[in-house]
């Protein structure tokens, strides 16, 4: 505890009441977005066991190498979710979605955790939506995903965007590109970074991933797996190229994408923003075929994607795009005396039973001040009431934003403002 009392922990944000209507707003949008596309919400625990996270993921990526928050209570590995996609496969998996009939289209949105240096849209707690689409291996599949992402940017106003697109291959072909990464790599093992030499036996894909310094030369040359795809995963990827075409979506081939987790094939993509600074992307995502067969399920064809809120936020900021501004008062109820305050605590049950909403103050203010708090509360109208009111049952109804008023009786002070 420091000596101003508790502080939130290292990479941990307080959303504080004037910030929560941005994310309200946000989250409307993209619910919005699912209802139209047809995608229905799940809501998956925050904590998972370890072994979910470690077999979905990968041991050698750096999520769970370094980065998971995990715990051990009695016989169990827990750990909070780092990522969701994992955690919707089980849950696919644990309650038989597939029995639903036909692919399953999931949505979520919630906080994640990662214990990563905190830096400017990167926080240890932070939070993502994103979708699944399970059970179809169909290229309209892939580009459906994409479509759902892009339609939630488009909506918020982002335009400044770029979706980088690739083929990580099915195991066939990565096979053949992991043997062509090492013969590559080989040579220079030894001036590479240790992070990189530790994934040169288990997964040299990951060395496209590298941002150390002392591997970034032997980047520029590197084979590219397009030149290793077999017949099948270069026909889904044509289609997918074909699909987004006519879906007037424009994308930039990466053939460097391979993306952060190892349950991806086929279809990778990322949607990158030069607003973000430095660290660009908004979101991303691909196909994920092995996932479910890796965690107990049947051998289940899948893609989705997952977006950062914190970098759309930072993004809407640079650009001046409004995420919502706080909904209006309805009504404040300026009280002069204890029988006044007695009257707006029971007025007020009748003004919300009328689907408005009102306050009052609670904090023994002067009618001056009161005023003033329903300024600050933007309402649009006060209710004054002292003991003259109360006799007359005739209340001073002012108009805050024109400065007008007049004397009317609770029924016609509802009937005016909902009109």
């Amino acid at each position: 505890m420091s000596q101003t009392g508790f502080q939130t922990l290292h990479g941990m944000v307080d959303i504080l009441p004037d910030e929560v209507t941005k994310w309200q707003y946000l989250e409307n949008i993209i619910r919005e977005t699912a209802r139209e596309f047809h995608f229905s919400e799940i809501r998956t625990p925050i904590l998972e066991p370890t072994e979910l996270i470690a077999r979905g993921i990968g041991q050698l990526t750096d999520i769970v190498s370094k980065e998971m928050f995990a715990f051990q209570r009695g016989e169990t590995n827990y750990v909070l979710r780092p990522e969701c996609t994992a955690p919707v496969a089980r849950a696919y998996v644990q309650h038989r979605l597939e029995q639903r009939g036909g692919a399953q289209k999931l949505f979520y949105i919630g906080p994640m955790f990662r214990a990563e240096r905190p830096q400017k849209g990167r926080q240890r707690q932070f939070h993502q939506f994103g979708a699944e689409l399970i059970g179809s291996a169909l290229p309209e599949a892939d580009v459906e995903i994409i479509r759902f992402m892009m339609s939630v940017y488009e909506k918020i106003g982002l335009k400044n965007m770029s979706l980088q697109l690739n083929s990580v291959g099915d195991p066939e072909s990565r096979a053949a590109y992991r043997k062509a990464l090492q013969d590559y790599f080989r040579p220079h093992f030894s001036s590479l970074s240790e992070v990189s030499q530790t994934r040169f036996e288990q997964n040299p894909m990951r060395i496209l991933d590298s941002k150390e310094e002392e591997d970034q030369l032997f980047l520029e040359n590197v084979p590219l797996i397009t030149g290793y795809l077999n017949e099948e995963c270069l026909s889904h990827y044509q289609k997918v190229k074909t699909l987004l075409e006519e879906s007037g979506i424009s994308y930039t081939e990466n053939p460097r994408l391979v993306r952060g987790l190892d349950y991806y094939t086929r279809t990778a993509f990322e949607l990158t923003s030069p607003d973000l600074g430095s660290q660009d992307a908004l979101g991303g995502g691909g196909r994920y075929d092995l996932l479910i067969e890796e965690i107990g399920g049947k051998g289940t064809p899948a893609v989705g994607f997952a977006s950062g809120m914190e970098r759309i936020m930072i993004a809407c900021e640079a650009l001046g795009i409004s995420l919502g501004s706080e909904p209006a008062l309805d009504i404040y109820f300026v009280c002069r005396g204890e029988e006044a305050q007695r009257w707006a605590m029971q007025a007020i049950r009748e003004v919300r039973n009328q689907g408005l909403s009102a306050t009052l103050d609670f904090s023994g203010k002067s009618i001056k001040a009161q005023l003033k708090d329903a300024n600050r509360n933007n309402a649009r109208f006060a209710v004054i009431a002292g003991e003259t009111e109360l006799e007359q049952q005739l209340f001073t109804l002012r108009n805050m934003v024109e400065s007008q008023e007049s004397s009317l009786s609770l029924e016609e002070i509802l009937t005016h403002i909902k009109s």
